[in-house]
């Protein structure tokens, strides 16, 4: 598709159709939330079921003893999110759910992150086809693979977490020692001091949800656009010494690029699975 799409796109052409994604119908304002982005949603559970299965199939053949290659890797991990969990939340009883909970966010957060690791045109030119042998119009037939790179999706996965925030908020606090907190926190228990209070709050779960979503969103669209403007390198292939010179320097920017973004998507993971256990850490702290 590379090579079709210099063909036939521009630049600018090129990247605009690899960022538009698969929909239901364009959106019709800023927020339009009656849009669905089917690629998002397809590779999000598809991945998600995956991680599950994975997971389920080492927990299913564990055993006691020297543990095989695959089954020493989850140890690996489950005693790393584990040891994460304990320290920052301290009840023994919810961390028997907020432990598997935090491992399943970071490594489905991880498949979804690495899909940017494929190649840009790959899974865009297969569905091309599809789409075309369908009788569709191949050039209409927009797909794209990295979910996190969709900010419906990274803010919907922090909305999860607030929710999950809020339930331990009422378990833990009681609805009406968590209704207390809201208003009596952080400048006092004082009448005068509960509107204010009120409001502080809000604005501290607001910003930490929307802080929480848009810094793996913004990551990964960054990533992504970096592959695409690498991929055009390539494209520009000519027999010229500056054709020449830019295809060297797109398998060159790309090796150490997709190299550099392994750490970036392990990291992004990670992060955002460690403000996760934060925030339900805090939902367990009273103020």
């Amino acid at each position: 598709m590379a090579a079709e799409g210099q063909e036939q796109l521009s630049a600018g052409d090129y990247i605009v159709h690899h960022l538009t994604f698969w929909q239901n119908h364009p959106p019709k304002a800023v927020a339009d939330f009656s849009v669905f982005n089917y690629d998002s949603i397809f590779f999000s559970l598809t991945l998600g079921i995956i991680v599950c299965w994975l997971l389920w199939k080492a927990a299913r053949k564990a055993t006691p003893g020297v543990p095989g290659r695959f089954q020493a890797a989850v140890e690996i991990l489950v005693e790393m999110v584990d040891a994460q969990a304990r320290g920052i939340v301290h009840n023994a009883h919810s961390r028997k759910l907020v432990a598997p909970l935090a491992l399943t966010v970071f490594l489905w957060i991880f498949s979804l992150n690495a899909m940017d690791l494929l190649p840009v045109d790959l899974l865009p030119w297969i569905w091309q086809q599809l789409y075309g042998a369908a009788g569709y119009d191949p050039h209409h037939a927009y797909l794209r693979s990295v979910p996190t790179a969709d900010l419906s999706v990274t803010m919907g996965l922090s909305l999860g977490v607030l929710l999950v925030c809020l339930v331990y908020n009422v378990k833990i606090k009681g609805a009406g020692g968590w209704v207390h907190e809201l208003f009596t926190a952080p400048f006092g228990n004082h009448f005068a001091l509960w509107p204010l209070n009120f409001g502080m709050q809000m604005i501290e779960f607001i910003a930490k949800t929307v802080s929480h979503g848009m810094r793996l969103f913004g990551n990964m669209y960054a990533g992504e656009l970096i592959f695409l403007l690498i991929a055009l390198m390539g494209g520009a292939f000519t027999l010229s010494a500056t054709g020449i010179g830019l295809a060297l320097g797109h398998i060159v920017a790309g090796t150490a690029w997709a190299i550099f973004h392994i750490l970036i998507i392990t990291l992004q993971a990670f992060v955002f699975m460690m403000l996760a256990l934060v925030y339900v850490g805090q939902a367990h702290d009273a103020h």
